[in-house]
Order: structure tokens, then sequence, then C-alpha cells
């Protein structure tokens, strides 16, 4: 169940995500950040979220045996898509 929702999740953020592109393109979607304080802090929000992610996606990686810079480097392209992506497939501490 937890899996449907989580891919439920990812298919309308990637719809959200590719209407966005089309409209906004990339700098689109990022340059409303700096334009006031609360889009600011909705961006810093975001980072520390994914931050905090990131070190838990390194450690369960790393535990697995499996190479946590790919999905690093997805994430930091992508935001919170790498990280769905990386949670549909895999399962925590255990290896592929």
């Amino acid at each position: 169940m937890q899996r449907i929702l989580l891919l439920i999740t990812l298919i309308a953020f990637l719809a959200l995500t590719g209407i966005a592109l089309w409209h906004h393109g990339y700098w689109g979607i990022v340059e409303p950040h700096f334009q006031s304080f609360g889009a600011a802090q909705v961006l810093a929000d975001l980072v520390i979220a994914l931050s905090l992610f990131l070190v838990w996606l390194w450690r369960d990686a790393r535990t697995s045996g499996r190479n946590p810079w790919p999905w690093i480097l997805v994430t930091f392209a992508t935001g919170s898509i790498g990280p769905m992506i990386y949670l549909l497939i895999y399962k925590t501490g255990k290896t592929p």
C-alpha cells in the first residue's frame, strides 16, 4: 500500500514538474524563490528536507553496498524525484 501511494505521488509530481518545465523552463521554476523572503523560506525548507534525506540515503546505500552518488546527483538535478525513485526501487537496508 505504501509503495502504491508513493508511486501515485511520484506520477502526480512528475506530471506537475513536466507542466511547470513546459510553461516556465528550469530557471522559471527556481527564479521565484529569490523574489521574496516567503519564497526563499520555501526553498530553504526544501533544501533542509532534501539534505536530511540525503544523509539517510547515504547511510542506507552504504549499509546495503550500493553507490549513493548517482542518487545524490539525481536529487541535486531533480529535487524530490530522486528520493522518491530511490524509495520505490530499493527496500531500505537490504541489498537489491
